[in-house]
């Protein structure tokens, strides 16, 4: 009896050994986007989580401005210097286990720093939160690249910036919030276990990786990639663009709440908290930063957006919400597109290694939030609030000179760049 012939194979068919990546539309997809949605609020809620409770934290422990906010710094500080060797595990351990821990960990450290005896152990917990946290900005793109198919990806990556961007925001909320009701201890514990019940529903949902392979890229290469990289001028004045950036937004909203709660405000914790809704105005500025770019090229993009959070910056100096609410909104409009324009034009600009490229884009831009926030908050201790806004002037000031020497790229050679390196991605 002769043997069955097996059925043709068509040449275009994909190879079974080779799993199809998530696709817009399929359950896959779906299941990545939420889980990394909820993911990236977990960790922005609990990376920000004492910045709406400064005030209380200085009258519990007797501090000033500028050292209240070290609760702060030294989290966005610990994960700027984490992020680069966390991302490297990354490549050897594997991208879900990473975030999977990170988020975690995090939301633990977090409970354990609402019972904090003194602010030494809170800021000592808040550091090792800052590096634990530095597992999702470190590999979530990465992983999205990975298992999302390319005409999808867009949308992913806009989805999960959006979980970051509401994760902060709503965080903000619901320490404020649960601080009105319960102090800084209660409002630490409410987000704390609100980014664990995210923890728990991501590892439930987050499909495991399917082609992630192992890196054998060492020490020595990395290192000479970042040298690299740290070696062209244009990537070191953009990474100043993102830290000067920061430090001008962080030092406005951690000090925003002392002028608020004070006098002639004496506005309570959760409108206060409430106020951090304005965030929502940079979603639409991200965007507009994007066509601004494509139509007049990243060094005006970046000029603008300077002006911008100096205009607002200004705005916010009369005693009254008439102004300070409206100044918030430009400055945070400001803030947000500067930022946009800033880390796009460094996957631009990298011609190789470009995950390293962000990541120390990433690094400077919470350095910027570390260092100058603790600066801010000395000429506010100072000055009062002329003298927060004074710094923020300044930082705008030299961000404009930071971007001078950037090519003003316009629409044709972007797009090109950008669909010339979609090709080579799909390829």
């Amino acid at each position: 009896m002769p043997a069955a012939e097996s059925a043709p194979v068509s040449p275009t068919a994909p190879s079974p050994a080779v799993p199809l990546r998530h696709a817009r539309g399929s359950a896959g997809y779906r299941r990545v986007n939420l889980a990394l949605f909820l993911a990236g609020c977990a960790t922005f809620a609990l990376l920000y989580t004492t910045q709406t409770l400064l005030p209380q934290l200085s009258e519990r422990f007797a501090l000033s401005p500028a050292a209240a906010s070290m609760s702060v710094s030294v989290t966005t500080g610990a994960l700027a210097v984490a992020v680069i060797p966390v991302s490297m595990l990354s490549e050897r351990v594997g991208r879900t286990r990473i975030m999977t821990v990170s988020v975690f960990a995090a939301a633990l450290l977090g409970l354990l720093a609402a019972f904090a005896p003194d602010f030494g152990t809170l800021v000592a917990l808040r550091t090792l939160q800052g590096v634990a946290l530095a597992g999702l900005p470190a590999t979530a793109m990465a992983y999205l690249a990975e298992e999302v198919e390319g005409a999808s990806l867009g949308a992913a990556m806009g989805l999960y910036v959006a979980g970051n961007s509401i994760g902060g925001m709503g965080g903000r909320l619901v320490t404020g919030f649960a601080a009105d009701l319960g102090g800084w201890r209660t409002a630490i514990v409410a987000v704390s276990l609100l980014a664990l019940a995210c923890a728990v529903v991501f590892r439930l949902l987050v499909p495991p990786s399917r082609h992630f392979a192992p890196s054998g890229v060492t020490g020595r290469e990395l290192a000479g990639t970042l040298r690299s990289h740290l070696g062209d001028p244009a990537l070191r004045r953009l990474y100043a663009l993102g830290m000067l950036f920061m430090a001008a937004f962080g030092t406005v909203y951690n000090y925003l709440g002392y002028r608020l709660l004070g006098r002639p405000f004496n506005l309570p914790e959760s409108v206060v908290g409430a106020i951090f809704v304005i965030y929502l105005a940079g979603t639409f500025s991200s965007t507009a930063a994007g066509r601004m770019v494509g139509r007049f090229g990243h060094r005006a993009t970046l000029w603008a957006a300077a002006a911008v959070t100096a205009a607002g910056a200004l705005l916010t100096l009369p005693d009254h919400l008439a102004f300070v609410v409206p100044g918030l909104i430009v400055l945070t409009a400001g803030f947000f597109a500067g930022h946009a324009a800033a880390s796009a034009a460094v996957g631009l600009r990298a011609r190789h290694g470009r995950a390293q490229a962000s990541a120390l884009y990433i690094a400077a831009y919470y350095l910027g939030s570390s260092l100058g926030g603790p600066v801010g908050g000395v000429a506010f201790h100072a000055v009062g609030w002329w003298g927060a806004v004074v710094f923020v002037l300044a930082l705008c000031t030299v961000a404009v000179w930071a971007a001078a020497p950037l090519k003003s790229t316009g629409t044709a050679p972007v797009a090109a760049s950008v669909r010339t390196r979609a090709a080579a991605k799909a390829a």
